[in-house]
């Protein structure tokens, strides 16, 4: 149980040391080995002992700490320099110095609930930002249990007990296809991950699809990984089968360009031949060409939301959903 009295000769008892090294422990000292660090800070926190008035966190003195991890996505870490991530980092950064904190991403990529749990435990910054979930569900709520206070940027979840921040990913797929649908395309396909958000846009595709009396033919519900190449040599197969879409809902804006690459390689054209929606509102959306139709989610208000979960985590909003936009541009026709 958490007490405010808790002394340092009561975190030395429990962790079966002395009182000078639980002092080193706390103040990272390199003669103290990492296990022992990781097990003395988890006793800190357990026992709300404020263990960050002796060591900092935020080399500037700043009023907070804020870490951001990105867990293992598809077998690998996820690539820092995948855009859209690139563009919310950089708005929890401008969130972070708006309330004066710092932040730092770690090296660490998450695989499992164990992975989870050793970054909570040796994190000293106030707060953890996850970028994506992952199939990690199970593991965050294992984390909500032990009163771990994080955030995750991801979908919403069935028996979520953890707080997240997201868009709505089903209604967001239900109108980039409705869009299509409504300019009279009929084979549409769906070109995406099996990320859990990722997943929630292809659920509002395939209702918008139904909801237009439209078949949902899987030749054309397409896997892919997060990248660029993954999304153009996926497209490239299917369409070397001689199966061709008249349009593409895609579940980020970077596959959509990568499929956009692949009907040029065909000799199709964008917008003429097959009409291309993405998902994300990335910058290069902004400035492919063509220029891209696709879902907005706001990523400088993600920022702001990200960091206010993590530095108010007594704030009673848990499920934090962000606006979808259907911005129309070039790759649509229309």
């Amino acid at each position: 149980m958490s007490t405010n009295n808790t002394r340092l000769e009561d975190l030395a008892r429990m962790a079966g040391v002395s009182i000078s090294t639980v002092s080193r422990a706390l103040n990272d000292h390199p003669l103290i080995s990492l296990a022992t660090k990781k097990k003395i800070w988890a006793l800190a926190r357990e026992h709300n002992y404020p263990f960050r008035s002796h060591m900092s966190a935020a080399p500037v003195g700043a009023e907070g700490s804020i870490v951001v991890v990105t867990p293992h996505m598809q077998g690998r870490p996820l690539p820092l320099s995948h855009p859209f991530f690139l563009e919310l980092l950089a708005s929890i950064g401008e969130a972070a110095r708006a309330r004066d904190c710092d932040f730092t991403v770690s090296h660490t990529a998450p695989r499992d609930v164990d992975d989870l749990l050793t970054v909570m435990n040796s994190s000293r910054a106030n707060g953890v930002i996850f970028l994506g979930q992952s199939m990690l569900h199970d593991g965050f709520n294992q984390l909500a249990d032990a009163n771990s206070n994080f955030v995750v940027w991801g979908a919403h979840l069935p028996g979520q007990k953890y707080r997240s921040v997201g868009s709505d990913n089903v209604l967001g797929g239900r109108r980039a296809t409705l869009h299509l649908a409504r300019l009279g395309r009929k084979a549409i396909a769906f070109v995406g991950s099996s990320d859990p958000e990722a997943m929630q846009r292809r659920q509002g595709y395939l209702e918008a699809l139904e909801a237009n009396g439209l078949d949902a033919d899987p030749a054309l519900d397409v896997r892919v990984d997060f990248g660029f190449e993954s999304a153009e040599r996926a497209l490239g197969q299917l369409l070397a089968r001689g199966r061709r879409p008249d349009a593409i809902f895609a579940s980020s804006d970077l596959i959509a360009l990568g499929a956009i690459r692949a009907l040029r390689k065909a000799n199709l054209s964008v917008p003429r031949d097959v009409s291309v929606v993405g998902y994300d509102d990335m910058l290069l959306a902004r400035l492919s060409t063509p220029a891209l139709t696709t879902i907005q989610q706001d990523t400088l208000e993600a920022g702001r939301r990200l960091v206010s979960q993590v530095m108010d985590p007594h704030a009673e909003q848990y499920l934090d959903y962000l606006p979808t936009h259907l911005i129309v541009r070039e790759s649509c026709g229309a």
